[in-house]
């Protein structure tokens, strides 16, 4: 017997198409959520456009922000909002709401983008290929030196120097690949110099 002919199979098969169906729907939706909103974190550079304001308020307040160092951020009429550790729909929904609560416009609409160059480490010196290399969450000063291709014959692996803000770490990378939990993670803007060995 053919089990496509039977009525109950048809109502199987049919059932659980509808389910793989959402199932994968739902996942895809997830992914694409995740994936494209990146966290917000002080030091990081957005760019803001409003929308469903006066024409001179748009032109105003539309623009490039810098987080600062405690998470906020100084929008024109309304003053600090905190939105760093939000993702960007998160503290879209923050500054509107700002703007609704201390009614200054009734009904904004926030767009906020990342500006790419403030989600990079810079890597330089007796590596194989110095470059900027893109920041992920998950990224270590090893993977990051290996990112760029790995140490040069003449690095001092010994002396690898992470510069963060105004402090500077001497890393011993020999000690990092011995014991792991010594990779130390980086933050965008962060940037590593691989001197020169002194033979």
């Amino acid at each position: 017997m053919n089990w496509l002919r039977n009525p109950l199979a048809k109502m199987f098969t049919s059932r659980h198409a509808r389910l793989w169906g959402a199932i994968a729907l739902l996942m895809g939706a997830c992914v694409a959520t995740s994936a494209g909103e990146a966290v917000l974190r002080p030091a990081d550079t957005i760019e803001l456009k409003i929308g469903g304001v006066p024409s001179n308020d748009t032109t105003s307040v539309s623009g490039a922000y810098m987080i600062d160092g405690q998470g906020y951020v100084n929008m024109p009429n309304l003053g600090k909002v905190k939105i760093g550790g939000l993702t960007t729909g998160a503290a879209q929904g923050a500054i509107e709401s700002g703007y609704r609560s201390h009614d200054i416009y009734t009904n904004p609409t926030i767009i906020i983008t990342m500006q790419a160059q403030s989600r990079w480490v810079n890597v330089g010196g007796e590596v194989k290929a110095p470059q900027r290399v893109p920041y992920t969450p998950d990224l270590t000063i090893l993977a990051t030196i290996n990112a760029a291709g790995g140490f040069s014959a003449f690095a001092d692996q010994r002396k690898v120097r992470l510069l963060r803000g105004n402090d500077v770490m001497v890393i011993d990378i020999r000690k990092v690949r011995s014991n792991p939990s010594l990779d130390i993670p980086v933050e965008p803007g962060d940037r590593i110099e691989v001197p020169q060995s002194v033979f």
